[in-house]
């Protein structure tokens, strides 16, 4: 039987669904050979240009920076540094809007070349084949290179993926889009580079085989590379039909190899790797030449243009100096410029877009050169995008789901296994913009699955900072213990164990006390035990409502005994304000006597010659009464408070002024004749 690589050998081509053909429109551009770099008068160079993280800044506003002198760094596989792609000065680290479908910004370097295009010192490794692969995929990793075909997946990453895993090594050349010709050019000008990067990556990954595989509308870069690989064994050419999406690294696997990628999978794990013809180039630079990544061939095309071709340029060159430089006279009924082809291409907000790792063209098509789309309309449920579709999908449940926002339908309809190729767009009879449909849904997959992740990270952190805690307690608690055993048996050597012991019982003695005080009394402890006991007769019987009528009992009970408190702290708080008060008027009283008293004496001092007999039998009488009110005011002082109460007891006695027992209106009250009717008698 012969074996997969024996067929492929041999010329054996396979095919895939779908696919589309499109006018090609490569030959405006694939006639010159690709012009030299021109440098700006500024550089923007966003943070990231690839699929990964960011790495880390290594300059700063106002710093020097050399050609080739690296801005960022990172340690991890999945980020590629950045590096000047001239000599000059950093004039801001700033947002500005970057080459993505979005249209939003990000972090970039900006540079203000000084045109003299001074080199940093150049890392080179000429002699590879002494290197291991590990070696080598690192340098690739600090060179900066991602893939060149459009995607940006960092190279070094994808080389450490396939390492030792690897079967079959393909090279894409097919460059399947319309108007793109940036590969196309670069394999007619450049074979034998490209062929010595396949070697270093042949090196790295040891396939079995190596394939070059390009579309059969490139003829002189076939001969080109034909002519490159003669004399190179287990490397070899091999040119496939022209049908879009055939550049698509999924389609070109089935056509070269037969073999399908499993949905969610990569390549590898099926043993093929896929690289770019352009980023093999770029390894090439990087090893035999030590150059980083820092330019790239971009084609630039449309009917706007007075000169469509392919052209180097550096990374962070604005969009609008190339399109100066080949005469860009913009359509005044609809200016567009699209970066990337028609079909997987976006447009861009503005000309100030910089060029990145994977930028590979700049379309600038007239009105009548690419009509413009009329509007969306009704799916009329032609299947049209089904059939054309490469990875076997269905578009058209695809949109519902994706507008309706049900993303886990989405997903169960294997949204991601979806290349944006747009072929499904492009058959359209509605021209529904299915591609922008699945751009979003992806993004809003992603970014949920990302808050899920964040959610389950932090719940991993709760759990064992938790779990920290409660093992941080244990081993607290057992410290504890053990030394309070240590100081136990320290205390039991030393004689003191005694005295440890005497203390414990008295705080048990002291807590059972308190145990006791707050036990619950005999009465009430009985009357719930019989409670209880009805209960569960009243359970045994059968009987939904058992007999409360003892707690009702125990309860009247308990609220008598509290109203009784009650009544008796109430009165006892009267009784003390009572007292208090005729402590007051007793007081009083006996103020007001004893002034009374004084001035009866000194009434009784008055001489007798000074008055006649009748006087002097009053002043007598006088001086009697007011002895009499002075012993009574001095008995009232030294009364009892019993007295006191009984006195005040009487509402009439309170109104008097004096209250004492001199007083003629209390004497009248009592004998019910007034001092007038006694004088009289």
């Amino acid at each position: 039987m012969i074996t997969l690589i024996e067929q492929i050998k041999h010329g054996q081509i396979w095919d895939f669904h779908g696919g589309v053909h499109p006018p090609e429109n490569k030959r405006q551009s694939n006639q010159k050979a690709i012009q030299p770099a021109a440098i700006p008068a500024e550089i923007v160079l966003p943070l990231k240009q690839h699929i990964g993280t960011t790495g880390q800044l290594l300059v700063a506003v106002g710093d020097k920076v050399l050609k080739g002198q690296p801005l960022t760094k990172s340690d991890a596989l999945q980020a590629c540094p950045v590096h000047a792609p001239t000599s000059g000065e950093v004039v801001a680290i700033e947002a500005r809007t970057i080459a993505h479908p979005s249209g939003l910004t990000d972090n970039c370097i900006v540079i203000r070349p000084d045109f003299e295009d001074t080199w940093a010192e150049k890392l080179s490794i000429n002699d590879y084949l002494s290197k291991s692969p590990e070696d080598l995929i690192d340098h690739i990793r600090l060179m900066g290179i991602a893939g060149m075909g459009g995607a940006g997946f960092p190279a070094a990453r994808k080389l450490q993926t396939g390492h030792n895993r690897t079967e079959i090594l393909i090279l894409n050349g097919a460059e399947c889009e319309p108007y793109i010709t940036a590969d196309d050019r670069l394999m007619q000008e450049r074979a034998d580079e490209i062929v010595q990067g396949a070697e270093i990556l042949k090196h790295i990954v040891n396939p079995k085989l190596t394939v070059l595989a390009l579309e059969d509308n490139k003829p002189e870069a076939i001969e080109a590379l034909k002519t490159a690989v003669m004399g190179k064994d287990g490397i070899l050419v091999q040119v496939v039909p022209t049908k879009y999406p055939s550049g698509g690294e999924k389609q070109l696997i089935k056509l070269v190899t037969g073999k399908e990628v499993p949905t969610k999978a990569i390549p590898a794990a099926i043993g093929i790797m896929v690289q770019n013809v352009g980023t093999a180039f770029a390894v090439k630079r990087a090893l035999i030449d030590g150059e980083p990544l820092i330019e790239r061939v971009v084609t630039l095309t449309g009917t706007t243009l007075k000169e469509q071709s392919n052209r180097w340029a550096l990374l962070g060159t604005p969009i609008s100096f190339l399109l100066d430089k080949h005469g860009y006279q913009p359509d005044k009924k609809l200016e567009r410029v699209i970066i990337g082809g028609p079909m997987m291409g976006f447009t861009a907000p503005h000309t100030q877009i910089p060029v990145t790792k994977v930028t590979n063209c700049i379309l600038v098509p007239s009105k009548r050169e690419i009509e413009p789309s009329h509007g969306e309309m009704a799916c009329i449920r032609c299947s049209s995008c089904a059939e054309a579709c490469p990875a076997s999908l269905l578009p058209q449940q695809l949109q519902w789901y994706a507008k309706d926002q049900n993303y886990d339908k989405c997903e169960e309809y294997n949204l991601f296994d979806c290349i944006e190729c747009g072929a499904c767009a492009y058959v359209c009879p509605s021209e529904i913009p299915l591609v922008q449909y699945y751009r979003q849904a992806k993004a809003e997959i992603r970014t949920r699955d990302a808050e899920h992740q964040a959610a389950e990270r932090a719940r991993e952190r709760f759990e064992a900072k938790k779990a920290r805690l409660e093992r941080d307690k244990k081993e607290r608690e057992a410290r504890h213990k053990q030394a309070a055993e240590n100081r136990r048996k320290a205390m039991e050597k030393s004689g003191d164990g005694d005295a440890l012991a005497a203390a414990i019982a008295r705080v048990k003695a002291k807590n059972e006390q308190g145990s006791a005080a707050t036990a619950m009394k005999p009465a009430v402890a009985a009357a719930i035990a019989k409670a209880k006991a009805k209960q569960a007769e009243a359970a045994s019987a059968g009987n939904a409502e058992p007999d409360n009528s003892e707690m009702s009992k125990l309860r009247e009970e308990r609220k008598r005994l509290a109203r009784e408190r009650k009544a008796q702290k109430d009165a006892t708080t009267d009784s003390s304000a009572s007292d208090s008060a005729t402590d007051k008027k007793d007081a009083v009283a006996a103020a007001i006597a004893r002034a009374k008293a004084k001035k009866a004496a000194q009434q009784s001092e008055v001489p007798a010659s000074e008055s006649d007999d009748g006087d002097a039998k009053k002043a007598a009488v006088a001086a009697a009464i007011a002895r009499a009110k002075a012993r009574k005011a001095e008995q009232a002082e030294s009364a009892e408070p019993a007295e006191n109460v009984s006195s005040e007891g009487d509402p009439k006695k309170s109104r008097c002024c004096c209250r004492g027992s001199a007083c003629k209106s209390t004497q009248s009250l009592t004998t019910g004749r007034s001092p007038r009717n006694r004088r009289r008698r």
